[in-house]
């Protein structure tokens, strides 16, 4: 997972410090939205030269990671 991780990037003068897939000017964020909105992996991949399989599968893993914390709920009184 680390060698997956290692491909996210930021930069703050780069998409104003968003997580990025190695350097390149792609978010983390464009790759989930695409994904989203149904693009497959090879629709990616065939639309963007510059990114790899793994690029996709680092930004679901910065994903899931951003999102792996307790939620902690208060009932009311």
């Amino acid at each position: 997972m680390s060698d997956l991780m290692s491909r996210i990037t930021i930069e703050p003068g780069k998409r104003s410090g968003r997580p990025c897939i190695r350097g390149l000017r792609i978010a983390v964020h464009d790759i989930l939205g695409w994904l989203a909105a149904g693009m497959t992996e090879a629709d990616i991949l065939s639309d963007y030269d510059e990114l790899e399989a793994d690029d996709i599968r680092a930004a679901l893993t910065y994903a899931a990671n951003a999102l792996d914390h307790s939620i902690v709920t208060v009932a009311a009184a």
